[in-house]
């Protein structure tokens, strides 16, 4: 016997990447951050743990200050979530009456946030290359929503072509999903003042190191901040835990330690796509701290498997577009190293 409710009965969930003891593998299948938190993260969750008695803000001062003045936006203006993917659960299940559309290779929880929330979705399909084109949505109704740069591909629209789709549709919520957009690419941040339809989600998990911390946040205008928030109040109002609260108020004041991970990321981003393109390997001009490369030798599948033998995980989806390739997380250097070590002696074996 069960007792769900049967409109849930067939959903599918959302599935994470495998998490292990790093001690004995190489992570690079979660596109987290490599490196740990500043160290005044480290102590500001250290000195929040003594006041865990008590509820945390609401209002979460301690980002929303620092967070509005870093982006140039007012903090009425923001919305922060419990990770990324709150902000996007509430936008699926508040502002997607007339339906939502998005593309068919993106991040897993659209589709996921569809079934939960019963929303009638439109799924398009991305070129041959993988590239998304805006046109593709002009004869739909309702929200749309896209990751720039996209995951898994890392494929990145351009401010511009955001901006004319924008204002081809001024009755339509435009949301634009930047987990990545920190290792490239342009901000639309800056243009919520300009579009009342424009919705920007970011997260501190990628570049900030904060995977772990659950930290998100929606820019738009004042009044679609405030149906967000109204959402927020009539489930959770605490939904930002104090050490949460601690460590985001802390990384805003370590921009430095930051961009230089950023740049540190980049960095061995385009080596490691360097050292792919010579063993053969196809791939995107990935944007976001992960690559998205198959081999014309060997399955993505069976790649994946020999990855994992050797105590290296990736990720591979299986699905018809994408069964052929792998999103490798970027590590640090000496990790991509060890990556390129073992794929090269894994395509030896393929050819002996």
């Amino acid at each position: 016997m069960t007792f769900l409710n049967q409109k849930y009965q067939n959903l599918t969930p959302y599935i994470p990447g495998e998490q292990v003891n790093e001690q004995e593998y190489i992570k690079l299948n979660t596109n987290e951050s490599p490196y740990p938190p500043a160290p005044a993260v480290q102590k500001a969750v250290a000195e929040a743990s003594l006041s865990l008695n008590r509820y945390s803000d609401i209002a979460v001062e301690v980002v929303a200050n620092p967070l509005a003045q870093y982006l140039g936006v007012k903090k009425e203006q923001l919305f922060l979530g419990n990770g990324s993917d709150e902000v996007l659960s509430y936008i699926f299940q508040g502002f997607t009456e007339k339906g939502i559309a998005f593309p068919d290779v993106t991040y897993g929880f659209y589709q996921v946030y569809s079934g939960l929330y019963q929303v009638d979705a439109t799924v398009v399909p991305l070129k041959n290359d993988f590239s998304l084109e805006l046109k593709d949505y002009d004869e739909l109704s309702g929200t749309v929503i896209f990751a720039n740069p996209n995951a898994p591909t890392g494929i990145q629209l351009t401010q511009a072509e955001i901006c004319e789709f924008i204002e081809r549709h001024p009755d339509r919520l435009v949301v634009v999903d930047e987990a990545y957009i920190d290792f490239g690419g342009e901000s639309m941040v800056s243009l919520v003042d300009r579009y009342s339809n424009l919705l920007v989600v970011g997260t501190f998990s990628k570049s900030r190191q904060l995977a772990g911390a659950r930290l998100g946040f929606g820019v738009g205008n004042v009044e679609l901040i405030a149906d967000m928030n109204r959402l927020r109040f009539s489930l959770n109002p605490y939904n930002v835990n104090s050490l949460t609260q601690a460590a985001g108020g802390a990384v805003l004041q370590e921009q430095e330690y930051v961009d230089q991970k950023i740049q540190e990321t980049i960095q061995v981003r385009e080596w490691s796509k360097q050292e792919l393109n010579k063993l053969g390997f196809e791939q995107t001009d990935s944007q976001g701290n992960f690559l998205f490369a198959k081999h014309p030798k060997i399955a993505g599948e069976t790649l994946f498997t020999a990855l994992r033998g050797k105590k290296i995980l990736v990720r591979w989806f299986n699905q018809p577009r994408t069964k052929d390739y792998l999103r490798i997380t970027v590590g640090t250097q000496e990790h991509m190293e060890q990556l390129v070590t073992a794929l090269t002696t894994i395509l030896e074996e393929v050819d002996a």
